[in-house]
């Protein structure tokens, strides 16, 4: 606990067991009145009087459940990008700033993107099984320079995303809110509304990669229907590093099964851990990861460095950096 100025603010840590790394960093840090650390079952207690809330249990609801206890909170960073966890209206209705962590994950995610591309031109995974059967089966592999990729999602995690595979050789197209051309990034974005012309559904068609790096809002929930995944082309191949709900996963089943789709590396899903009666833990057409795509060494430092900046600029009265568009549910870009 500080000894700062008693009308310093106090600080909530909501964890869902494991505690900040370094956490002397927090605790000692001459700004904060107080510091409580709570679980999900402790919020309701530690909320009262708080006026900063560090979520650090990355994919918890339980600020919901508590928020008639938040009588004093004038601030909420997440330990995250995505901020769907806490878009619920008491929050977005309130005077409450949100912000994110932004900053950490991308190079990441985009490294792990050009991983399961890899994977699947090279059958990088298959070779796998094979060993472990004691298979040597010779195959042909594929190229990537040339292929076509379609990033939908044109934030931060996006754009690294496009530059990376850009720089393997891929050309690349973004989805996103506007359509517009000259993109630094994207050359071309075109519109994510699957029911515009000329739009992310006509884009799948050309698409060898499909890669969705969207937040989950309203628009973005169910988008990879059974509508969607049929305007692909049956050799392309779906990547999902965003949330799970964005892709509604027995119509991805469908398709893997029936071969709409060639293949499937998902690193999020709509229930996680994937409970084990999923079929895609048993499709040969799906990767599966353990939503670790953006988990990189030091990621958990890099979290807390983040947050103790905002925090820095918050009791030095300076702007806030990656604060939450609480309307559109994520940081606009820029």
């Amino acid at each position: 606990m500080s000894t700062a100025d008693p009308s310093a603010p106090a600080l909530v840590v909501l964890h869902g067991g494991e505690t900040p790394p370094g956490r002397e960093r927090i605790d000692h840090h001459p700004g904060l009145a107080e510091v409580r650390y709570a679980t999900a079952e402790q919020l309701p207690e530690a909320l009262p009087g708080a006026r900063v809330l560090l979520v650090w249990d990355l994919f918890t609801e339980a600020l919901t459940d508590a928020w008639d206890k938040a009588d004093a909170l004038e601030w909420v960073h997440a330990a995250t990008t995505g901020v769907d966890n806490l878009m619920f209206p008491g929050l977005v209705a309130s005077e409450a700033v949100v912000t994110n962590s932004r900053g950490v994950f991308e190079g990441p995610i985009a490294e792990t993107v050009l991983g399961l591309v890899l994977s699947f031109a090279k059958d990088l995974h298959g070779s796998r099984d094979l060993q472990h059967a004691h298979t040597w089966r010779w195959r042909e592999s594929e190229r990537i320079e040339g292929r076509t990729a379609l990033v939908v999602g044109t934030g931060p995690i996006g754009r690294a995303i496009a530059r990376l595979l850009r720089a393997a050789g891929l050309e690349v197209t973004g989805a996103g809110r506007t359509p517009r051309t000259g993109d630094p990034d994207f050359g071309t974005v075109v519109g994510a509304d699957p029911a515009a012309p000329g739009g992310i559904a006509e884009e799948l068609g050309r698409t060898d990669y499909a890669v969705v790096a969207a937040p989950l809002t309203d628009a973005t929930r169910g988008l990879f229907d059974a509508g969607l995944l049929a305007r692909m082309k049956p050799t392309a191949r779906l990547i999902n590093v965003a949330r799970g709900p964005i892709v509604v996963e027995e119509d991805l089943v469908r398709a893997l099964r029936e071969g709409t789709i060639a293949g499937a590396a998902l690193d999020v899903f709509a229930t996680e851990p994937l409970p084990d009666s999923s079929p895609l833990w048993d499709l040969p057409q799906a990767i599966v990861l353990p939503h670790m795509s953006g988990d990189v060494v030091g990621w958990k430092d890099d979290l807390v460095r983040v947050f103790l900046d905002n925090l820095d600029r918050r009791l030095r009265g300076e702007e806030l950096r990656n604060v939450v568009d609480k309307a559109r549910g994520y940081v606009p870009h820029g």
